[in-house]
């Protein structure tokens, strides 16, 4: 017969009739577990703090070239460290496993992998990313072989943070110390390009614009007063001529006896010109002033002229040359010295020209020459600053790596050493006899359990109803004689189940 649903108090009914069997089986279940955790091996575990000491130098005053989080970090060294290449050597050296010559070594690497374990401190603050330090924890059959092997492990962890962040900063030093050479191969070379094109523009760079256009107006300025004095210069050297042509005329017409009447001619036309001068300029200008000495010279000739004749006259030798007078001696003079200014001012006048013509290509070659200028510069620029950032980072990648030489960047710092356990992390006997003791606990309720599904009895009204499937009208509980005990639980269900048939029997 199935059950009716049980409830509260059908369970409460079931504690009180089964609690022997499952008292029985509680208490019977700590003692068995302790007993099994005695047959167990003993494993002892030891345990180290260590620390992530900050760089004593700020950051901000040197940047620290490895740039990867502790925690990638911290992983990274633990695969490491716990490999074969690793492990195998203390193995060995330690003599963990008695086994060790006839187990495969992996399976003992496996084995002491297992054994240790490694676990990172969380922050406490939630907005720091920076993990204060780590656990290393290593259990083993002996306590001093697991402090042993701890503080190796421990060791392991410290030097090899200090070799891959040395190694590290090497290695990126290096690297930027060859990027800094290529960069300064090409800003040598953007160097002597840029210093070829300023050789070969020499004069027309973008800067000397201002500087051409100003030396241009300055030559121009320069050609038109080398042409005015050189035009100066041969009308005095024609005048010049004029006179020393007429002075020879009448020097020879008075060495021959004829009258130096040419002379009295050349004298009325000067002054004629220099009224004419006069009329328009004043006593300063330069050709009034030139004037004035030019008539004063032709009178002083004419008196001059007049004596050299009479001194002719009189001398005995006339077949002795005589000297010219001294006004036609300093025409030809001045004829020579106004020959020369000519030939000065005809050749300043020719370099300054191709002066010009050299100032006036610049100019008009400039725009080209400012393009290829401004393309050269864009590149050696670019070839500067990068050359200058890498030659700043290669700085502070080398004080970052002497920083890691000194042992002053981050490094790990064991708080607490590795502990020598006075007892066994496992088995944990009182845990054990506690689980033992709540497995007899669930046996001994699930038995109870089994055994009031499987019992088909009768207890009380609803069990009738359920088997019967007919409404109960009344209850008549046993009688029974004062003087007798209590009925046992059995008798009182038998006299139940009478009372409940003889009420059916009545109802039918």
């Amino acid at each position: 017969m199935t059950r009716p649903q049980m409830t509260l108090e059908d369970y409460l009914a079931m504690l009180r009739r089964r609690w022997i069997l499952i008292a029985m089986f509680a208490i019977v279940g700590g003692p068995i577990a302790y007993g099994i955790s005695k047959t167990l091996p003993s494993k002892y575990t030891s345990k180290t703090l260590v620390l992530i000491e900050q760089p004593t130098v700020p950051t901000d005053l040197i940047r620290p070239v490895v740039t990867e989080s502790i925690s990638e970090r911290l992983a990274s060294m633990q695969q490491q460290i716990l490999s074969r290449t690793r492990l195998e050597p203390i193995i060995t050296q330690f003599g963990l496993y008695p086994e060790a010559k006839s187990a495969p070594m992996e399976d003992l690497v496996a084995r002491l992998q297992k054994a240790i374990e490694v676990t990172a401190i969380r922050p406490m603050e939630e907005t720091s990313n920076q993990l204060p330090g780590f656990n290393i924890s290593v259990t083993m059959d002996n306590p001093r072989t697991a402090q042993a092997v701890c503080t190796a492990i421990t060791s392991m962890f410290i030097e090899e943070n200090l070799r891959l962040r040395q190694q590290h900063s090497e290695e990126t030093t290096e690297f930027l110390a060859q990027q800094l050479a290529d960069a300064k191969t090409k800003l040598d070379e953007q160097d002597a390009k840029l210093a070829a094109f300023q050789r070969r523009y020499l004069g027309s760079l973008p800067d000397d614009d201002k500087s051409n256009l100003n030396i241009l107006m300055g030559l121009t300025s320069q050609l038109d007063a080398i042409t005015q004095a050189l035009s100066r210069a041969e009308q005095d050297k024609n005048f010049a001529e004029s006179q020393l042509n007429q002075a020879l005329d009448a020097w020879h017409a008075a060495q021959n006896g004829s009258n130096p009447q040419t002379l009295d001619q050349q004298l009325t036309l000067l002054e004629a010109k220099l009224a004419d001068l006069q009329s328009r300029y004043t006593d300063n200008y330069p050709d009034v002033v030139k004037a004035k000495g030019d008539v004063a010279a032709l009178k002083a000739r004419i008196a001059e002229q007049g004596q050299t004749v009479s001194d002719a006259h009189g001398s005995n030798d006339g077949t002795k040359p005589m000297l010219e007078p001294e006004g036609i001696q300093r025409l030809r003079i001045q004829i020579h010295a106004l020959a020369q200014v000519i030939a000065e001012k005809t050749k300043e006048q020719e370099d300054v020209r191709q002066q010009i013509k050299l100032y006036q290509a610049r100019v008009q070659s400039s725009p080209a020459v400012e393009q290829e200028y401004k393309e050269l510069t864009r590149g050696y620029d670019t070839a500067l600053q990068t050359y200058h950032e890498l030659d700043k980072k290669r700085a502070d990648s080398e004080m970052a790596t002497n920083l890691e030489r000194r042992q002053e960047g981050e490094q790990f710092r064991v708080l607490d050493p590795a502990s020598l356990p006075d007892h066994p992390s496992f088995p944990n006997r009182p845990l054990f006899a506690l689980g033992g003791f709540g497995a007899g606990l669930g046996l001994g309720l699930g038995l109870a359990f089994l055994l009031e599904v499987r019992d088909t009895s009768i207890r009380n009204e609803r069990d009738v109803e359920f088997a019967l499937r007919l409404p109960v009208i009344a209850m008549v509980p046993a009688i029974e004689p004062v003087a007798h005990a209590k009925p046992k639980e059995g008798s009182r269900s038998l006299e139940m189940n009478g009372g409940v048939g003889a009420g059916a029997g009545a109802r039918a």
